[in-house]
């Protein structure tokens, strides 16, 4: 068969594809791992919570509150992990460990313990301190929600959520419900700090005595593979807990980062924070967080994945994108392109590049939506829902009060 013009130079050259699709190339890119993923994730996630807010602000201290923990979220989730997981705990946890199991510190605990040629009762409690001391991202989150309290009566001498969210006009100021947010959140970040010492001593404790210890041991396994140890026999089970309630680091290239496990231990202890906090300033703030955050944490753990599932699956049932999502409906990667673009060039007998193209917009397709979703609906809809469904509230519990009075 003859081959019109498949050049295989132009894969090289991304100039030679245009201004656009070469900035197309570059954001699926580093969506896809390459560098500078934690900065461009943080950018894209720090806007889609925190532009909505801003624009709904219904005070200055509402803004500031808003702005501050937006942006304290998305450095903690996205920065931290690679900072205490790698940088700090790696290293002092694994000075005792041989070159090689240093190496395979990175690997998933899952994986771990199907291999036969891994050392595990010397590894697997080190990789179990370095989850435990990883709680320090869940606690830290945890705190935010009232480090911001303080924050607000601090710079704006007020605790009562009603006049932050400027439901109640008369701006009136409580020195006992202030007095009594203040106190909350000094005895809560405490106890959250009390709890992180304890698991950095039980991260020692791990790391100097677990590999003679069988008590340790099985303390190891059920913290990194939760579903393993407790639902070995039930596959759909220990898949489920694997996934979800693992505290182990995930693996990005022999690097640690946080896997989706540790996120929803931050989804689920920031999510106390958030109603302890939220339950300091009044009625109407905690009933918003009740609405608002069931919502925004189920997609945070798992909606973006199953939104990103389902518009797959809508997209290979029309019959679109067919060249590169495949039949476990996965997503061909950024590096495979050029392959399937010449296969098919040769095939059709088509441009390669022009073929190269066309896959690469059906990709950023794939990838766009998803996030423009999140901006659009978790992000602008949510929040101005919310505020709306507060002020309603608001307004019929005080038309009640005065209809009794």
């Amino acid at each position: 068969m003859q081959i019109n013009n498949v050049d295989r130079t132009s894969f090289k050259n991304s100039t030679a594809l245009g201004t656009g699709y070469s900035i197309a190339k570059k954001v699926i890119a580093v969506q896809e791992g390459g560098a500078g993923l934690s900065h461009v994730k943080f950018f894209q996630d720090t806007m889609t919570g925190l532009v909505p807010k801003a624009v709904f602000a219904r005070s200055k201290a509402d803004l500031t509150e808003n702005s501050f923990l937006e942006l304290a979220e998305s450095g903690l989730v996205y920065y931290c992990p690679t900072l205490l997981g790698e940088n700090v705990f790696r290293k002092l946890y694994s000075k005792n460990l041989s070159k090689d199991l240093k190496k395979q510190i990175s690997v998933p605990a899952v994986d771990l313990l199907k291999s036969k040629n891994v050392d595990n009762k010397k590894l697997l409690p080190v990789k179990a301190a370095l989850a435990l001391s990883g709680l320090a991202i869940p606690l830290i989150e945890f705190t935010l929600n009232y480090i911001k309290n303080l924050m607000t009566l601090k710079l704006f001498k007020q605790g009562n959520f009603d006049n932050i969210a400027n439901l109640d006009k008369s701006q009136k100021k409580n020195k006992e419900l202030n007095s009594r947010v203040e106190k909350s959140a000094k005895r809560n970040i405490k106890k959250a700090f009390s709890i992180f010492l304890g698991s950095l001593g039980l991260s020692a404790l791990l790391v100097s005595k677990g590999k003679d210890s069988k008590l340790l041991q099985n303390l190891s396994e059920l913290v990194l593979a939760p579903g393993t140890k407790l639902f070995g026999k039930k596959p759909k089970s220990e898949k489920f807990f694997n996934k979800y309630f693992s505290l182990d680091f995930a693996d990005n290239n022999g690097k640690l980062t946080m896997s989706k496990g540790q996120l929803t231990s931050c989804v689920l202890i920031g999510g106390a924070g958030y109603f302890g906090a939220s339950k300091d300033r009044g009625k109407q703030n905690f009933l918003e967080t009740l609405f608002r955050f069931p919502i925004v944490g189920f997609y945070i753990i798992t909606g973006n994945e199953l939104l990103e599932s389902g518009f797959n699956k809508l997209l290979q049932k029309k019959g679109v994108c067919k060249d590169i999502i495949k039949k476990d409906n996965s997503v061909a990667k950024l590096d495979e392109l050029k392959q399937i673009a010449t296969k098919i060039a040769q095939d059709k007998s088509l441009n390669a590049t022009d073929v190269y193209k066309k896959l690469l917009k059906q990709k950023f397709l794939i990838a766009s939506v998803p996030m423009l979703f999140g901006i659009g609906v978790m992000g602008f809809f949510i929040a101005g829902t919310s505020n709306l469904f507060t002020k309603y509230r608001y307004n019929k519990e005080k038309a009640l009060q005065n209809s009794k009075n």
